[in-house]
């Protein structure tokens, strides 16, 4: 398999399920919904499921929400967006227009993360 993960039916399940379910979960929701395609799952294979998914680059581990750590099925570093009021977070399909030029000629980086948080258009409708 990719990533040098070895398939196993939580393995597989976890991954289409956060490609499809593009609403950056946490394990709780995860291991929620499959639990009824999948009835032997314990909460602890979704956790190390999800853990080695993402040490190992196959998906994004999301710590915008500083009381939830969420999940991105696609892997590529991509900014997201948090509201403070309903707490959904959004991939943004946009590049920020700051030009940046940053030196990175001397270190080794690993990981990039770039997190937005504000008021989606939802609920600033709703505040209306």
């Amino acid at each position: 398999m990719a990533y040098g993960i070895r398939p196993s039916l939580p393995r597989v399940e976890v991954m289409l399920y956060l490609l499809e379910h593009r609403t950056h979960p946490n394990v709780d929701t995860i291991y929620k919904d499959l639990l009824p395609k999948i009835p032997s799952l314990s909460k602890t294979t979704v956790y190390n499921t999800v853990q080695r998914l993402s040490e190992k680059g196959a998906i994004l581990r999301l710590t915008i929400d500083e009381k939830n750590v969420c999940f991105d099925g696609i892997s590529e570093p991509h900014p997201h967006f948090l509201c403070k009021k309903c707490g959904k977070i959004y991939d943004l399909n946009f590049v920020p227009k700051a030009n940046i030029q940053l030196d990175f000629s001397e270190h080794l980086i690993d990981e990039v993360s770039l997190y937005y948080r504000g008021i989606c258009k939802e609920c600033l409708e709703k505040m209306k």
